[in-house]
């Protein structure tokens, strides 16, 4: 754990749910209160982290996991590869401390934080159940993915830092995959927590039925 890591909920042991959030490179964990405010309103049973990355950013007050101020494909994947360990045994810290397990784990990114919480999904066994990313990407696009996760994009249109293309190639991509996954570009938003992105989630979060319970009630239905 991260000295200015924000536990923004903690309720009785066992929580129902894991919400941890990711803020980007440069910000803190302050940065994502507004989304962490409307979690708890939402899910008084869940325990909410704003999770700090552990190294000062490099030129800004802010925080990062690995050092990429321009998030271009050079050098990209080799700075998650370095962060993920460290990332991954943050996940597996705050499962412990709310008795949660991945099944009801959810990790929710923005900027860096989002392509810290898409790169982790690539593990064999899934960390989580949902990874929603904000203004984020992949770092490299995945061979396959596992059925017990569902994905949420979130992209602003008019985003310069990380361009929405690569929302809409992930989702592509993860179609072909066969994953669950929802994405939505939105236009006259730059690379921010807008709150009209923020509204989007508590939406998807509180309505998205995962693909596999739907798969698996029509497998159950009589044939007609």
């Amino acid at each position: 754990m991260t000295p200015h890591t924000l536990v923004i909920q903690e309720p009785a042991f066992p929580a129902a749910q894991l919400f941890l959030l990711f803020h980007g490179a440069g910000g803190t964990a302050q940065a994502m209160s507004p989304l962490a405010a409307r979690l708890t309103e939402e899910f008084p049973d869940a325990m909410v982290v704003a999770v700090a990355a552990p190294e000062p950013s490099v030129g800004a007050t802010g925080f990062q996991w690995f050092d990429d101020h321009s998030v271009t494909d050079s050098g990209l994947a080799a700075g998650v590869t370095g962060a993920q360990p460290v990332f991954e045994a943050c996940i597996r810290h705050w499962q412990r401390a709310a008795g949660a397990q991945a099944a009801a784990t959810a990790l929710i990114g923005f900027g860096q934080g989002a392509v810290m919480a898409l790169e982790s999904s690539k593990s064999e066994k899934p960390l989580c159940a949902r990874v929603i990313a904000i203004s984020g990407r992949y770092a490299q696009l995945p061979e396959s993915v596992a059925a017990e996760l569902t994905f949420h994009f979130l992209h602003g249109k008019e985003d310069t830092v990380i361009p929405y293309s690569h929302t809409v190639q992930a989702a592509h991509h993860l179609r072909d995959l066969g994953a669950d996954i929802t994405a939505e570009v939105v236009p006259f938003i730059a690379h921010e927590l807008h709150t009209d992105l923020i509204d989007i989630n508590m939406t998807q979060l509180t309505t998205h039925v995962p693909k596999r319970i739907w798969d698996d009630a029509m497998k159950a239905s009589p044939a007609a």
